[in-house]
């Protein structure tokens, strides 16, 4: 695992025993269960320490990350970003959502298993889960690495962040259009356009750019809007 290791030495956290097994049982773990149940389309190891970990260890380089203590990861998948995050920030507190219960039940399992404690995952729909009171205007920052239109991505995910938080969004390279057609959801639900910062970590640089929203007021009551519209109909 020398990407890892060189991603955190990078961060001053110290790449250490534990850590590096947590990495590699989590990791094993999830492309053997992959055999049986959809949790990630990389099942090379070399590639899935890239594409997963070190990649999804992009957004730790943030201020804003920095100072976040509770995070949310809607659409987390097999578990990414929020369980390598988890692992190397075990001051923070995870939450992680996704529509498939396998998944959750996975994570929630593997994370007992290799005692990753600050990691929560709930199954539910964000539209859904984003109405419940302990979970609304929660938490300092929102990470998505969802295949999703980002107008889509900024209705299912701002109204869990609170007011003077972040929502950063793992966006490919050609994604202009679509960050700049989202200045309406923005705005509508509360935010504002911080700006779009590099994630060049990894011996080939990750394939991801982090769009980076602030939160600065509620968002309105009546959003989001019922499951399955904000990705039918975005605001635009």
């Amino acid at each position: 695992m020398k990407e890892l290791k060189e991603v955190f030495d990078r961060l001053n956290i110290e790449f250490d025993e534990e850590r590096e097994s947590k990495y590699k049982g989590y990791m094993d773990d999830v492309l053997e269960l992959n055999k049986s149940i959809n949790l990630t389309a990389i099942t090379d190891r070399d590639k899935f320490i890239e594409g997963h970990y070190v990649d999804s260890l992009a957004c730790a380089f943030l201020q804003e990350f920095d100072k976040a203590r509770r995070v949310v990861d809607i659409g987390t998948g097999g578990g990414f970003p929020g369980v390598p995050l988890a692992i190397a920030y075990p001051d923070k507190e995870f939450v992680l959502v996704d529509s498939l219960n396998k998944r959750i039940k996975i994570i929630n399992s593997l994370c007992e298993k290799y005692e990753i404690t600050n990691v929560k995952a709930i199954h539910g729909r964000a539209e859904e889960l984003a109405r419940k009171s302990d979970l609304r205007d929660s938490f300092d920052m929102c990470v998505s690495r969802a295949v999703a239109n980002m107008s889509t991505l900024v209705e299912l995910c701002l109204p869990f962040v609170k007011t003077g938080g972040f929502f950063v969004a793992y966006k490919g390279p050609e994604s202009d259009e679509e960050i700049n057609n989202s200045a309406k959801a923005i705005k509508t639900l509360g935010g504002t356009m911080d700006r779009i910062a590099a994630a060049e970590i990894g011996p080939r640089g990750t394939q991801h750019r982090l769009v980076i929203v602030s939160k600065e007021r509620e968002t309105p009551k009546k959003y989001p809007r019922k499951p399955g519209t904000p990705g039918k109909t975005p605001i635009r």
